[in-house]
Order: C-alpha cells, then structure tokens, then sequence
C-alpha cells in the first residue's frame, strides 16, 4: 500500500511530478479486478494535475495533499460526474453541478479526485457485496467480500492504487471494509465532518469517514479537513503513557472469530507496555442500546426509499428492496422510542465509562467472509459485521479501526479504537501505538 508521507514527499521534491502519480493511478484503477471503480475522471483529473505541477514549479504547496490522487465513495457528489450510488435506481442521474463541503475542501488543499468507487447499494449493508456494479472484491482474497458500506474506497486503498479515499459510516460503513480488508478506517464524531452533497442513508447517523493505508495517512487527512486551515502538520507522536484504556468485557462485545478476540488481547498488551492503564469495563445495557440502531436506520432509509419503492422496486437489488420493505409498515411511535432510549443510554454509556480516554474492542465478530454467504458458522454475517461499530454511531463518538498484526498469510483483522475523553486526533495516537512496521 502506498504511504501519503512517502508520496507526499516524492512529489513536493519533484522526484515524482504530480501528472506521473495521477497517470500511474488512474492506470491502476482502469485495471483494477476488485470491482473497486465505478467511474474514472480521467481528463480532468489529468488537467487537474498539471495544474498541481505548475504550482509547485512556482513554488506553490498548499500542503501533503497536493497533487495526491484520491477517490471518493459514490455516494459524493463530484461535479461533472453522476452519483449512482451503487444502484440502477439512479442509472440515469445527471452529472452534479455542485459538490459538498469535504470535496470541496480536498481540492483547495490540492487533491486530485481521479473518480468515484463502488458502494453497498444506496450504502445499505455492510457486506459490500450487494450493488449494480457487482460485488467488490477483497484484496487479499477475491473469493471474499470488502466488507461494506464504502467498498471500493477500501479495496482501492489495499489494494495499492490509492493512499486515501473518502467514505461514509451510519454503522460500520468506513471501520468494517477498513478491518476486512487490512487498512486504516477513521469514523469521527458525528457533524464533525459536512455530509452535504452526500447520498443520505440515515441523516441522524451518517458520518463521512476516511480510508487510509496507515495511521498517519489518516492523521494527514483528518487534519486538513477538520480545519479550513489545516495543513496536515502537527500530528502527535504514539505517546499515551497514563492514557486510560477500557477493554469492553461483555459477551456483547466478544468476536466470534478466535484470531480477532486474540488481536484485542495483543493491542491491549502492546498499550499496557506503552504505559497506558487498563480497566475492564461493563455495558449491561448494550443490547437494549445497539437494538435502538436497526428501527433508527430502518425508519430514516425507508423515508428516502418510499416513493422510488413504488415506482421503481425492479430497479433496486433484491435484498435492499427485502431489507427496506421490511420496515416499511413500522409504525411512527416505534421510530420515536428508538430516538428516546438512543439519548438515554447514550448518557448511561458516557456515566459509565466516564474516566476512560478510549474504548478497546474488535471491530467485527468475523473476517471477511465468503461472498455471498449471510451465515457463517451460524453466525449471521450482517450482525456481526455491524454490531460492535454501529453503537458508536449512536453514541456519536469517534472511533477508528485498524489493523491488528495477523499471521502471512491471514485474512485482516481490525481493531477498534473508540473515543470518550480523546478527540479523533487522540484516538489516531493510540492507533499510532498500535501500528508495527
């Protein structure tokens, strides 16, 4: 995978011009086998690239973004392109005339948005494999899935074609393909990030996120676009002596997968050896809590399916059109009392765990599982891909997953850190202590 520092340098050094990088990857993307791309913006992006490189022959760098190819999940409008959103639904969108926030921000600190990448349909899923464009591919293994919402944003980065891209997270959608697929996934706290100009899924939990080969290309990209005038500078070192770590120690919380459950245990013990102080925490009432997500999502998407539902249902892939009509007779009071037991628990969670700085656990009770499959081992796929990661966005706290140290040869495993005291920033730095060379 490729290393935004590394790149970064490359190019502000002129060892490598901005019109090479973005040829290379535009290249890559083209031959990609992952289902990973749905569309490529390749003359503008070229265009886009000798404009970064005649800035930086006088001598103009807007920061470690410039001339930095990146792609977007197809869920962001991006001007001159459709956003189709995975779905045949939206087959014949036009190109977008305007762009949200976030893109635009990646631009003015000198990005090349080279295209769009592939997406759970309309983001509903956590599979990645459900969508007009086919089922994304996993990089290390192709007879797997990514893991979904923002597929093709985590295949694109593992598989090496990118060192950054933009995805979306209402309940796993960044953290679990970042898991599955052995990269980077920062969801940060709700609202922190605009999701104007983003295809909603549900607006009371969707949070735009980044994918990111290591930590400290997400600390980079979270940087420049959490401040208008970041630069991507000033990331802390991994120190976290004296942080408090709480390891969650209900069977709630437990993977079901032997090699992820011993993942938490060794980044504990990596965190204990770097002078973090380790504490067993208990949530009994995380069941109660993680059910108010399912009505929650279910109301809010089936609210934006509704008309498209009655008028253009053979458009849709059948499990979404399985998922959406399964709510679709839930009654209004149901909705309101998820919204009340989310803001009630949500408090009882932060009493509870009120003294940590960040909160330790897998990040999904399975790997990537084979394509297709919706149980393994008598574990439903959906559940536990979504069960650990979806809490937090209720609870709206940042929270990032990356990967634990696995054997050669093993599917990725990620680990999940959330924050409570830290910010996304703080909880990059204990990612940070968690990352081996």
């Amino acid at each position: 995978m490729t290393s935004l520092r590394d790149l970064s340098l490359a190019l502000r050094s002129g060892e490598l011009s901005p019109v090479e990088h973005v040829r290379d990857v535009l290249d890559r993307l083209a031959a990609d086998d992952h289902a990973a791309v749905v569309t490529l913006d390749a003359e503008r992006a070229l265009a886009t690239a000798e404009e970064r490189a005649a800035e930086l022959a006088g001598h103009e760098w807007r920061g470690p973004l410039h001339g930095v190819a990146v792609g977007v999940k197809d869920l962001f409008d991006v001007v001159g392109l459709p956003t189709r959103a995975g779905s045949a639904v939206l087959a014949d969108a036009p190109a977008a005339t305007t762009e949200g926030p976030v893109v635009a921000r990646l631009r003015e600190a000198g990005a090349v948005i080279v295209g769009k990448l592939a997406t759970h349909e309309f983001a509903y899923g956590p599979t990645g494999d459900v969508s007009a464009t086919g089922s994304a591919r996993n990089p290390r293994d192709p007879t797997r899935i990514t893991g979904g919402s923002s597929s093709g944003s985590a295949a694109a980065v593992a598989a090496g074609h990118l060192p950054l891209a933009l995805g979306t997270d209402t309940g796993a959608s960044v953290r679990t393909p970042a898991a599955l697929c052995g990269v980077v996934g920062l969801k940060p706290e709700y609202g922190t990030l605009s999701a104007d100009g983003v295809f909603p899924l549900a607006e009371t939990l969707d949070t735009v996120g980044i994918l990111a080969a290591d930590v400290h290309s997400a600390s980079v990209a979270w940087d420049v676009l959490s401040r208008p005038d970041g630069t991507g500078g000033g990331i802390q070192p991994p120190g976290i002596r004296g942080a408090h770590v709480g390891v969650l120690v209900d069977d709630y919380w437990q993977a079901a997968d032997p090699v992820l459950a011993e993942a938490v245990r060794e980044s504990v013990r990596l965190l204990e050896k770097a002078g973090a102080e380790v504490f067993e925490i208990r949530t009994p009432f995380i069941g109660e809590l993680a059910a108010a997500y399912a009505e929650i999502v279910g109301a809010e998407a089936y609210a934006t399916h509704r008309d498209w539902l009655a008028t253009r249902r053979a458009d849709y892939q059948p499990e979404t059109v399985e998922r959406l009509e399964m709510v679709a007779d839930r009654p209004a009071h149901a909705y309101v009392a998820a919204q009340r037991t989310r803001k009630r628990l949500t408090a009882e969670f932060r009493a509870a765990v009120s003294d940590m700085d960040v909160l330790v656990s897998a990040t999904t009770r399975l790997r990537a599982t084979p394509i297709g499959e919706r149980k393994v081992d008598g574990v439903p796929v959906r559940s536990a891909l979504l069960a650990l990661t979806s809490p937090f966005n209720l609870t709206r706290w940042p929270s990032v997953s990356v990967p634990a140290p696995v054997a050669a040869g093993e599917l990725p495993a990620g680990v999940q850190i959330t924050g409570v005291r830290l910010e996304e920033r703080g909880i990059l730095r204990v990612a940070g202590a968690l990352e081996r060379d």
